[in-house]
């Protein structure tokens, strides 16, 4: 069954859960925003332009709760293979503890990056693509930078 803005990737069937479908998958809301190196809005206030319907299971096997993950566009080349241009990701935003592939907030942007503690409290923010700079956050320009979220899954193209 497919309906317009509904994207169905598995029919598993699950136990429980408070949104579980009859078809055992949990809803994923995907926000009408778009997180790249660039400029990005902030998508506590946007609408939902879709919602992905995920299998129960896999939440519970990778011990997510599915109210916690929400879903945005990525936008540019600077992830490279990682995170594709226009690639979905789903936003674990339980999860906020560096190092991994994050959805970050800096001042007006959202920005998808992969986040790397150093010693003595800084960061680096990471492109996977060679072409882009590393990015030094020290302790004290840390309070400028909000993770979101970990990068749990995305939905993409196959090349």
């Amino acid at each position: 069954m497919r309906e317009a803005g509904i994207h169905y990737l598995s029919g598993d069937r699950a136990s429980s859960g408070a949104d579980l479908h009859p078809n055992g998958t949990l809803p994923v809301p995907m926000y009408d925003i778009e997180a790249a190196a660039g400029a990005g809005r902030i998508f506590d206030a946007e609408r939902i332009e879709a919602t992905f319907y995920l299998p129960a299971a896999l939440f519970e096997a990778d011990g997510v709760d599915p109210a916690q993950v929400v879903g945005v566009t990525a936008r540019g080349d600077s992830m490279g293979d990682t995170i594709r241009d226009r690639e979905q990701v789903l936003v674990n935003r339980a999860q906020r503890t560096p190092d991994g592939v994050f959805l970050l907030r800096m001042d007006d942007e959202l920005r998808l990056k992969r986040v790397q503690r150093v010693a003595g409290g800084a960061w680096i923010l990471i492109s996977d693509n060679p072409a882009y700079e590393r990015e030094l956050i020290k302790p004290d320009d840390l309070a400028s930078v909000e993770i979101i979220g970990q990068c749990w899954r995305k939905v993409g193209r196959v090349f």
